[in-house]
């Protein structure tokens, strides 16, 4: 219990200098973003690179990533049913807009929080590799081919859909990572060493450009989107993380750091890319923003509660 909770300490204490870096801008107006992708292009990648190959194929592809894949696909049909429900007989969202709230409601932030959350808490990187895996090639190609077909504008061909797992270095990595781990080739020492260096930098770098993200935001103005807005921030912070303890638990029998792995990779906030991918097809741009910033509030609470009672 009390290394779960320095482990969370040492994430928020990182995360809260981030935050006054960005508030007082030290980095500058673009800080945040070069942050960003130095973590997203470089040193994330060298972790999951260093961290899969050090693992075997069964400590990726678990009983906790069944857990988490099944909590997703709930969670996001609890979102479209809740708003069907809830908006019937009333004017319905368009498409573009559901779609944007069922990522928002079920599309965890598995970079930036993620890997730090499996450094810190869970002790083990491969634990986020294959839910990057499976949003990067599964649910956002599912949500960017439905934004395509209902949004107008210039539509990326379904080749392009199909290529977009390519064009994610953390999908790559992985994909290298457990590639490597399977034919059960051990890269020497000397060949990884430049990569654990880079590697190093991953967590703090993450947690400083998550901080340095929140300054500015209103996630409580009333708008149009308010009532979905709450929707998927309740299904996001406590929905699905409760799916997947009675799904680890009581369907696949998981228990200790399996289940732990389940109900935290979970918890974890809304990811940053789903307000990429509204602001692309211009829909729900302000719903997708403030579900990542109330759910990232959120899950300070959230994950340290899940990993004190199953830790």
């Amino acid at each position: 219990m009390r290394g779960v909770l320095a482990g969370f300490a040492a994430i928020w204490v990182v995360t809260l200098v981030g935050y006054l870096i960005g508030r007082y801008e030290l980095l500058g107006p673009s800080g945040p973003t070069v942050l960003a992708r130095l973590v997203f292009f470089v040193a994330a990648p060298a972790l999951l690179v260093t961290t899969l190959v050090r693992s075997s194929p069964g400590d990726v592809f678990t009983g906790a990533l069944a857990a988490f894949v099944l909590s997703t696909v709930l969670a996001a049909g609890a979102f479209l049913a809740i708003t069907l429900l809830v908006r019937r007989g009333r004017e319905r969202p368009d498409a573009g807009t559901l779609t944007v709230g069922t990522l928002a409601a079920s599309y965890v932030n598995a970079g930036n929080l993620g890997i730090p959350v499996a450094a810190y808490v869970l002790g083990d990187v491969s634990f986020i590799a294959p839910v990057l895996l499976f949003q990067t090639m599964v649910a956002a190609p599912i949500g960017l081919a439905v934004l395509d077909v209902t949004t107008g504008g210039r539509r990326p061909s379904a080749r392009a859909l199909a290529m977009l797992p390519l064009r994610s270095p953390l999908t790559l990595a992985s994909g290298v990572g457990i590639a490597i781990a399977v034919i059960g080739w051990r890269p020497p020492d000397e060949v990884l060493r430049p990569f654990d260096l880079v590697a190093s930098a991953a967590v703090p770098l993450a947690l400083l450009a998550l901080g340095m993200s929140l300054p500015g935001s209103r996630p409580f103005t009333a708008g149009p989107d308010g009532r979905d807005r709450y929707v998927a921030v309740a299904l996001k912070a406590l929905g699905q993380p409760l799916l997947a303890y009675v799904i680890g638990r009581f369907a696949l029998g998981l228990s200790g750091a399996a289940l732990l792995a389940a109900v935290v990779t979970a918890a974890l906030p809304t990811a940053q890319n789903v307000f990429v991918f509204a602001s692309r097809y211009d829909r729900a741009v302000a719903l997708a923003r403030d579900a990542i910033v109330l759910t990232t509030l959120a899950a300070a609470a959230t994950l340290v509660l899940i990993a004190a009672w199953l830790g």
